[in-house]
């Protein structure tokens, strides 16, 4: 628990706090919900393009989510990164 202090930073650092939390929360609600209905997520794709294939520029979000529909529901091709 931050300490009080008289111009009243540690109710702003604990608004900070809350705020964070509930964004991370979110996020991770988000991420949960799409993975359990098969839709992969895309900002963990984004940092694994970047890491590992730092020569190509990553799929735009549609062309991701067409190609994971294709792969889910049957299609030309699938995907496969590495």
């Amino acid at each position: 628990m931050p300490e009080p202090k008289a111009d009243g930073r540690a109710a702003l650092d604990l608004a900070c706090l809350c705020r964070d939390t509930a964004v991370r929360w979110g996020r991770d609600a988000r991420r949960t919900a799409s993975l359990m209905i098969g839709q992969p997520d895309y900002q963990a794709y984004v940092e694994h393009a970047q890491a590992r294939h730092p020569d190509q520029p990553p799929l735009d979000k549609t062309a991701f989510f067409r190609l994971h529909e294709q792969r889910r529901f049957g299609g030309s091709g699938g995907f496969r990164c590495c």
